[in-house]
């Protein structure tokens, strides 16, 4: 469990003002490796949006992401790395995701295929996770951001 206040905290002593909106805090992939890469590319301009399952959602507790909510993006240990504002947020089945938005997505070649190939893999993690079982038409929560603040490591996260 994500504790918020913890993470505003953080950014408060470090001096980071966010912008005008409900604040939600979540991170990217589900071991350090892939949240790693996946702020890699949200940072070089490649990733430009991110996908839930909604099952995941609703069985977390946590409310739906909506068009302009701040997310405060943390780093597989937790600390905040990021800053984006939702532009878009869409509902639909798995296996209606289109091209477009897996380019968007920007993970690997940016194809629909390996979209569907990574995605697969991860809601199956998910699913198991849940106690639900993945199908082609599971609802997954697809949202585009725009990236507002990368925030600087803290000096607490340099290598001792």
């Amino acid at each position: 469990m994500i504790d918020t206040a913890a993470v505003l905290r953080t950014l408060a002593e470090r001096g980071v003002v966010l912008p005008p909106g409900r604040v939600r805090v979540d991170g990217y992939g589900d071991s350090p490796a892939l949240s790693r890469e996946l702020l890699a590319l949200i940072i070089s301009g490649r990733k430009r949006a991110g996908t839930g399952l909604l099952w995941a959602t609703l069985h977390d507790g946590e409310d739906l992401p909506q068009v302009g909510d701040i997310e405060v993006v943390i780093d597989h240990a937790g600390r905040p790395a990021l800053v984006t504002r939702l532009t878009e947020v869409d509902i639909r089945p798995f296996d209606q995701v289109d091209a477009r938005y897996a380019a968007i997505e920007g993970e690997g070649d940016g194809s629909l295929a390996f979209w569907r190939q990574a995605h697969q893999a991860f809601f199956a993690r998910e699913c198991a996770r849940i106690g639900r079982t993945p199908a082609p038409d599971m609802p997954v929560v697809c949202s585009v951001f725009e990236l507002l603040h990368v925030l600087p490591a803290s000096p607490d996260d340099a290598p001792g």
